[in-house]
């Protein structure tokens, strides 16, 4: 069975960074070694996202980073709606900077479209403004 990702936006973050920040100050309310992203809707494909899948994560229009997906688990909100938590492994992948337009929700993300993680020692490189990074992979550069 193939795997499919997630695609996200990262929704008040400016920078992979505040991404980490922001993980780091509620690591306290998560499973040892993991994070946890509630979403509304739960993922049709289930079996696919948790054979390999990753979430990407959208910073200002561009794919910078990912974290590996291990787990599905059903969360109900205090207004009686039931949810889908998505169980993260606690590491941030940097990925090379991939534009993409705002949406709402998540999106399928298929393997073969999913931007590659950076080199070891590229990680702290600053992501290109998202007008170039969408300009060079329109020209199959990244």
């Amino acid at each position: 069975m193939d795997h499919v990702h997630i695609l996200k936006l990262c929704v008040g973050a400016d920078s992979v960074e505040d991404l980490l920040n922001w993980q780091d100050s509620q690591r306290s309310r998560w499973p040892k070694g993991c994070a946890v992203h509630v979403t509304r809707m739960w993922p049709k494909r289930a079996d696919e996202v948790l054979n390999g899948g990753s979430l990407y994560w959208v910073i200002k229009g561009v794919i910078l980073a990912r974290q590996r997906i291990v787990g599905l688990e059903q969360v109900d909100g205090g207004d009686g709606i039931s949810r889908c938590a998505l169980v993260l492994d606690a590491e941030v992948t940097r990925t090379q900077p991939a534009p993409r337009r705002p949406f709402q929700g998540w999106r399928y993300l298929d393997a073969r479209d999913a931007p590659p993680d950076l080199l070891r020692g590229r990680e702290h490189e600053e992501a290109l403004p998202p007008e170039l990074a969408e300009a060079m992979a329109e020209f199959g550069l990244r």
